[in-house]
């Protein structure tokens, strides 16, 4: 692997196998991926590089040039992927906002949200009880949410799947279960059809930069479908409330 990103930081070889016996140990690309698989699914060693060719995280090299991973790496690429799956937001953006929290500073995210002192410590996997109990569902809900194929079964849950449960909560008092949202898989999928049908050109191609940028796009494309979406769904409630 090359050594000569200027974004990373040298490490030599001594300081990766022999590190003081209170400091946790740096991870390869490999442990990295066995980390964050599970919950990010589509995560392959050549997105991780391409995250770093984009400057969004920084890893150590040793002096042969293999990338090694600290702590804060993984939870900082937690979050970016984080920020991606459920936000749909473009690299532009993620980039500003983690410049602010390197800074110091308490941005906002793009839809209001505010994260506490440091977010990169705050990206959480929660077990099925920690979702249930932190979303007030019951088994039940999450179950025929599970049927619906409005949340795909895991064995760690992250925030965006804790937000939708928790509005899954809130549609039930209202008399909308799970059942009834069937057809936003199938608008899901339909979207997902557009999306592929865009991304033709570098599907095309086979090297690991343009799959990269594929996922970039990918991303970009569903977040502004989701402009659309809310500003279709706000339209009609404003005719609908007249």
């Amino acid at each position: 692997m090359p050594a000569n990103s200027a974004q990373a930081r040298s490490v030599p070889v001594s300081a990766v196998k022999g590190q003081s016996p209170g400091a946790a140990p740096l991870l390869s690309i490999g442990q990295v991926l066995a980390r964050l698989t599970p919950e990010f699914t589509d995560l392959t060693p050549s997105k991780l590089r391409f995250l770093e060719e984009q400057g969004l995280v920084s890893p150590a090299r040793t002096e042969s040039g293999y990338r090694k991973f600290c702590t804060s790496d993984v939870d900082r690429l937690r979050l970016i992927l984080s920020m991606q799956r459920d936000h749909y937001l473009p690299l532009k953006v993620i980039r500003s906002y983690l410049e602010d929290l390197d800074a110091g500073m308490s941005p906002v995210l793009p839809g209001g949200t505010t994260p506490g002192p440091s977010m990169l410590g705050t990206v959480r996997r929660l077990t099925r009880e920690e979702l249930l109990r932190e979303a007030g569902a019951s088994a039940a809900l999450l179950h025929d949410a599970v049927s619906a194929s409005i949340i795909l079964p895991a064995d760690y849950y992250g925030d965006g799947v804790l937000n939708v449960l928790r509005a899954l909560v809130e549609l039930q008092r209202s008399g909308i279960e799970p059942r009834h949202l069937r057809g936003f898989r199938g608008a899901a999928e339909r979207e997902l059809g557009l999306i592929e049908s865009a991304l033709v050109p570098l599907a095309r191609r086979k090297d690991a930069s343009s799959r990269a940028k594929a996922a970039e796009m990918a991303v970009e494309i569903a977040g502004q479908l989701e402009v659309i979406r809310g500003s279709l769904i706000r339209s009609a409630l404003g005719r609908l409330t007249k």
